[in-house]
């Protein structure tokens, strides 16, 4: 019986050794040596924070690559020669361009046109307001002829003349308002009044005034929905300087916040039935999460200081950052369904939480030893998504609301517009944060990123 007892604790000592190893236990050095040198870890994109110049230059091949590529005219469908009579409706697109993938007029383009914006803002670039100002410039030339018809759904402006939908005008109309501030462009002013009019009075909403949709549910939430309406609302209360809009587009997030953050995950569940809400499973998908963290960090930027919901609204963005933050991946990128590591490292929600983060801590939002070195990391993730033509991979294309997994899962990812805009807001506010000079950042490529603020 003795021998047997040693046998049993013998297995159960291997037993607990390989378990230990198992779980990343760390064995012990088989042949340790002082002399030996220290080996530095392999990390799978680089882990050091990139120069202003660096950023810029990541910047200017996305830029460029859009300008050869994005179509800035009117065009008769089936041929490539410029639209000349315009004033009886006609068979008439909007020139994708080259690839036949960037319209000039989309809710991508949207967040194109902002990024441009605030590249132009950040750096004093010409060139990126120049790529906006000739594309603006198409819509106030033609409005007037193409204004005869709004209806007609053959006109390639029907969407600037008669929104039906909050992804019609939202991100346009946010870029638009923020073009006008910034005195870039044409005067645009009769299409921004209509859309934050669409916004505000005709666009489907819940009893609680949360902005809705009707399908697939008669009373469905989509959180994309954030984006395609607060931006804008946000603008408009700058412009106009009406308080109102800034309470409606603050009670938005409060109200998706309440609606489809899940606070155990620390994220958001993209829709939600409203008919059935206890029992509506989550799926966090990347993107939409992405979207309402860039539409709070949107809104905060541009809310009045003395605003009864300001603090509420940090708060929001505090928790749904540590959330992003937990489930950051070791390349810095984050995940198309950002709770399954086994699905794709996506670049577009990966460059919304770099721009979010990043605004944060400038900001004051975020605390930036928190999540200043999230955002360097983040941000070197998504540059390794870039080639040296401007060309982004891994985007996930388009997506609509869905109740599996699945569907999220294995929606395919390739360069798709749906990254441009996120990866310039990113950017531009990433130089922001290497020039703030309110903290100090060291780095090495071996070493973690140290963010302090200085004294």
């Amino acid at each position: 019986m003795h021998a047997n007892r040693i046998r049993v604790m013998g297995l159960v000592s291997v037993s607990v050794l390989l378990t230990s190893l198992a779980f990343g236990a760390e064995a012990p050095a088989t042949n340790p040596s002082n002399s030996d040198p220290p080996r530095n870890p392999q990390y799978p994109v680089s882990y050091k924070p990139q120069s202003t110049d660096e950023i810029k230059a990541t910047l200017d091949r996305v830029r460029d690559r859009l300008e050869a590529s994005a179509g800035s005219r009117i065009v008769e469908r089936g041929s490539k020669e410029m639209a000349m009579d315009l004033s009886q409706p006609g068979d008439f697109v909007l020139d994708s361009g080259p690839e036949r993938k960037f319209s000039p007029y989309s809710y991508p383009m949207g967040v194109i046109y902002s990024g441009m914006l605030l590249a132009n803002e950040v750096t004093g670039d010409a060139k990126y307001a120049d790529f906006v100002t000739k594309r603006y410039q198409m819509f106030a030339d033609n409005l007037p002829a193409l204004s005869k018809w709004a209806d007609d759904r053959r006109n390639p402006f029907r969407n600037m003349l008669n929104p039906t939908n909050l992804d019609a005008c939202g991100a346009m109309g946010a870029s638009m308002a923020r073009a006008q501030r910034m005195k870039v462009g044409p005067d645009l002013h009769e299409v921004i009044d209509r859309f934050a009019n669409y916004i505000s009075t005709k666009q489907f909403r819940l009893d609680d005034g949360t902005l809705a949709r009707k399908n697939p549910f008669p009373e469905s939430l989509w959180l994309d929905d954030a984006y395609m309406s607060v931006p804008l609302l946000a603008q408009y209360g700058k412009i106009t300087g009406d308080r109102k809009y800034f309470d409606d587009a603050a009670r938005q997030i409060r109200k998706f916040n309440e609606h489809l953050f899940v606070p155990s995950a620390g994220l958001y569940t993209h829709g939600g039935n409203m008919a059935n809400p206890q029992n509506h499973p989550s799926y966090f998908w990347g993107r939409a999460n992405g979207w309402v963290m860039v539409a709070t960090v949107e809104l905060l930027d541009l809310l009045p200081d003395d605003h009864s919901d300001k603090d509420a609204l940090i708060k929001i963005l505090q928790d749904q950052a540590k959330g992003t933050a937990t489930a950051q991946s070791g390349s810095g990128l984050w995940h198309q369904l950002l709770d399954r590591p086994d699905s794709y490292l996506e670049t577009s929600c990966s460059a919304m939480f770099v721009y979010s983060m990043a605004k944060g801590v400038n900001r004051g939002w975020l605390n930036p030893q928190q999540y200043g070195p999230t955002a360097i990391a983040g941000w070197c993730g998504v540059t390794s998504k870039i080639s040296k033509e401007g060309k982004l991979s891994d985007v996930c294309i388009g997506t609509s609301y869905a109740d599996d997994n699945i569907y999220y899962y294995h929606r395919p990812a390739t360069d798709d517009m749906h990254g441009y805009g996120p990866v310039l807001l990113a950017g531009s506010e990433m130089i922001r944060l290497m020039k703030n000079e309110k903290f100090n950042i060291r780095s090495s490529e071996a070493g973690p990123t140290m963010i302090s603020e200085k004294k």
